[in-house]
């Protein structure tokens, strides 16, 4: 009987080896001189300077992608979900108000297939710069048996840092502030179990551009904004949504009036709702709809908000406003 090995049981440590290798230099673009390089190091080493912060509190999450991956994996593009994954993680620390320091990611595989992974962190690393964190990890685990063999998954952490006097959970919202939209970028990470159910396989890959448009990065727009005001609250627009996500924020006795009409709806969701009949609440609780993040500022501070996401080339919408109301947390009006 022929003895039988690791790579016999569909586990190739040697090219898992050279994935690792060869993505080097993607990972060492997204290093700053906090990175510490130890080799023969178990984690990753990141050294964090406190000076600029009184009290520094450490804000953390953990996400992944989602079913956005089988579209990915069904037409062979690879190289935008990385960005994805970084997002979802960092627009969620950036809701506390906080700087995202360093990322790590985990990818497991039924094969190590060394292109199509080196594009997935290809992906990664362009997150990390347009988020301005550095990637310091990450672990690729080849499971046959677990995952078919063309398969993969993802997951995220990161890690940031927020002075505790500057956090932003909420609390400050009050009766008359004003909610501005910030515009998605399609559809980001959120969604797609619908979207497939939606949409053939067919009708999938012709719209797989669309449907693979990566999760917008938000963070060296909006960290400025605050440092120059008073940012109320802040929700990153996933899942749950309007419904959800948004009201999260939200102090007791109060509600969001959003005027729906406010701003631009990309043509992608009504061609989600056409084709799948759903009703507009569902709409709403299922997708951004156009709005990824959005940000609840005092009404003298509209103005200088949108003014300043201008110069930074960001548009920006006035897509509703805070009233009273102990009974519900969003109501939608036509404007």
């Amino acid at each position: 009987m022929r003895s039988i090995t690791y790579k016999s049981s569909g586990v190739n440590i040697a090219e898992a080896n050279r994935f690792v290798d060869g993505i080097g230099g993607l990972v060492k673009a997204t290093h700053n001189p906090s990175v510490i390089l130890r080799k023969g190091s178990f984690g990753g080493l990141f050294s964090f300077d406190p000076e600029g912060y009184q009290s520094p509190v450490m804000v953390s999450s953990t996400d992944g992608v989602g079913t956005k991956l089988l579209i990915a994996q069904m037409v062979g593009k690879h190289d935008t979900v990385g960005i994805d994954l970084v997002a979802m993680n960092v627009n969620d620390i950036l809701c506390v108000g906080a700087k995202p320091l360093f990322f790590l990611d985990y990818i497991a595989c039924g094969r190590v297939e060394t292109k199509v992974l080196k594009a997935v962190i290809k992906g990664i690393a362009e997150g990390c710069l347009q988020s301005g964190c550095s990637l310091v990890g990450g672990e690729t685990a080849e499971m046959p048996g677990m995952y078919k063999r063309d398969e993969y998954d993802l997951a995220g952490f990161v890690v940031g840092v927020v002075d505790k006097g500057r956090m932003i959970d909420g609390s400050k919202i009050q009766e008359g502030d004003v909610v501005i939209g910030l515009p998605s970028s399609g559809l980001h990470s959120n969604g797609f179990s619908l979207v497939r159910k939606v949409f053939s396989k067919a009708e999938q890959k012709r719209l797989a551009k669309e449907l693979l448009n990566p999760t917008r990065i938000y963070v060296k727009e909006v960290l400025p904004l605050l440092e120059r005001f008073s940012i109320h609250g802040i929700a990153h627009i996933t899942g749950g949504a309007f419904y959800e996500k948004l009201t999260k924020i939200l102090p007791e006795g109060y509600c969001f009036l959003i005027e729906q009409g406010s701003w631009l709806l990309p043509k992608i969701f009504q061609k989600i709702q056409e084709k799948g009949k759903i009703k507009p609440a569902e709409m709403f609780r299922t997708f951004n709809m156009g709005i990824g993040m959005t940000l609840v500022v005092h009404p003298d501070d509209v103005q200088g908000v949108r003014d300043f996401l201008r110069q930074e080339k960001m548009d920006s919408f006035v897509i509703g406003r805070v009233i009273k109301d102990a009974k519900q947390k969003v109501k939608f009006v036509t404007r």
